[in-house]
């Protein structure tokens, strides 16, 4: 119940199915809760850019399966949208500037990562995104 928002921005991107596909995949997934911090109307006008959304959401997604054991290797990792994300383990788990909430939340095709924040690339310009 804590990633319906996630959800349903990937049914608006049209990527549930590409999800579902043999991956494997690991998913960085923001919460609810990070979702509505992002304002109504910015979120709004990402829903209505599909390009955009979809830059969005496939930086949320590693191809392969990192575990928690695997991220606590790394200072990087690279999305399937292109940019690579900042791994800190110095102080608990973030992913850029987000918290692993919970991780290794097992799937048939991967695994995800819970996050307390959207993730934005630097070539998406929603700025309200990441306040």
């Amino acid at each position: 119940g804590s990633l319906d928002g996630l959800r349903a921005v990937l049914r608006a991107a049209g990527l549930i199915d590409t999800l579902k596909g043999p991956g494997p995949f690991t998913v960085f997934a923001p919460t609810d809760e990070a979702f509505a911090k992002i304002p109504k109307a910015d979120l709004e006008a990402l829903l209505a850019d599909k390009a955009k959304l979809t830059k969005v959401l496939t930086y949320h997604v590693v191809a392969g399966k990192v575990m928690a054991a695997d991220v606590m290797k790394i200072k990087e990792a690279k999305t399937v949208e292109g940019q690579m994300l900042k791994i800190d383990t110095s102080n608990g788990v973030k992913v850029n500037n987000a918290k692993v909430v919970k991780a290794d939340v097992e799937a048939s095709n991967g695994v995800i990562h819970v996050l307390d924040a959207v993730l934005v690339p630097e070539s998406v310009d929603v700025a309200a995104l990441t306040s």
